[in-house]
This record gives C-alpha cells, sequence and structure tokens, in this order.
C-alpha cells in the first residue's frame, strides 16, 4: 500500500543557506568584501545553488570574490537567522585559513566582479565599525571558535568533505 508523501516532503519550507569563509592574513587581519548590495562588509561567501555541495559553494564564492582557492573543510561557527526581508537562514563559517605571503598577493591582483567594491584587510579589533552588527557578531564568534581550537568537521554523508 502507498502512503502520500508527508507535507515536508511534497512541500518543503524556504530556507537560504550561506556559505561564508573566515580567512586571516599573515598579520591576523581578516579578509572582508564590501558589495554594492549591503551595508557594512562581509566575509567572503554567499548562498548555495540547488544540489550544489555547501563548502563547494563556499569556495565558489570566496574564489569569485577574492581570487583564492581554498579547501573549505572544517566549520567554525553556524548562525541561525530569522525571517526579515529575505526568508530565514543558516549561514556557515568555514576555516579559510591563514594566508602565506603569495596567496595575499593573489588577494592584492585579484580584479573582482562588478558587484564587488573592494576587498579589505581588517584586524579584529576594527571589525565592529566596518560590519554590519549581524555580520560582525558572526566573525567574531568564528574568529572565538578558531581561537578555541573549535572546528567541526564538514561531512557529506558521514565522511569529511575533499
Amino acid at each position: 500500500m502507498l502512503y502520500p508523501l508527508p507535507e515536508i516532503l511534497t512541500n518543503p519550507p524556504r530556507r537560504r543557506l550561506g556559505h561564508q569563509a573566515l580567512v586571516l592574513n599573515t598579520d591576523g587581519a581578516v579578509l572582508l568584501v564590501e558589495t554594492t548590495y549591503k551595508n557594512g562588509c562581509t566575509l567572503p561567501g554567499g548562498s548555495a545553488e540547488r544540489n550544489e555541495l555547501p563548502h563547494l559553494a563556499a569556495r565558489r564564492h570566496t574564489e569569485t570574490e577574492t581570487g583564492l582557492v581554498l579547501p573549505l573543510r572544517s566549520i567554525l561557527a553556524t548562525d541561525y537567522v530569522d525571517a526579515q526581508l529575505l526568508p530565514e537562514g543558516v549561514n556557515f563559517v568555514y576555516w579559510g585559513g591563514r594566508l602565506t605571503r603569495a596567496q595575499e598577493t593573489t588577494v592584492a591582483r585579484h580584479r573582482p566582479p562588478e558587484r564587488i567594491v573592494a576587498l579589505h584587510w581588517v584586524h579584529p579589533a576594527d571589525l565592529a565599525d566596518t560590519m554590519a552588527t549581524d555580520q560582525h557578531r558572526r566573525a567574531a564568534q568564528a574568529l572565538t571558535a578558531l581561537a578555541r581550537g573549535a572546528h567541526l568537521p564538514f561531512l557529506l554523508r558521514g565522511i569529511p568533505a575533499e
């Protein structure tokens, strides 16, 4: 006997999934993106496309915005955002690593899409002056997790992502 599918399967809820990368330079400054469509700077990243693996969405956005191709395999923070102007969402902050001087040069030479106004290196103490409050809180929590060594592996069906 066939049973009807539950409502959650036939009409799933709309939810945004955001994927960002926390990247530090050799001096400990955080890489931020200034866009034409948001107030304040954000960590590099964006939304996943349908059926796109989450860590690959973060990597794609980070590469497009900064020129960096980074292995984003651990999560530093997960942030739920309730529905306001946009549907509710969950944002994941991946550890992008501390860059080498050569990687910093890649960022300096990169020409991002027109929607990106500029890339900035901002010391953690100055993030509140540069980012919107919710973005700053998310970055600060990721930095705290990093300092404590609190990385969570990103898993794909129970196996660490490559």
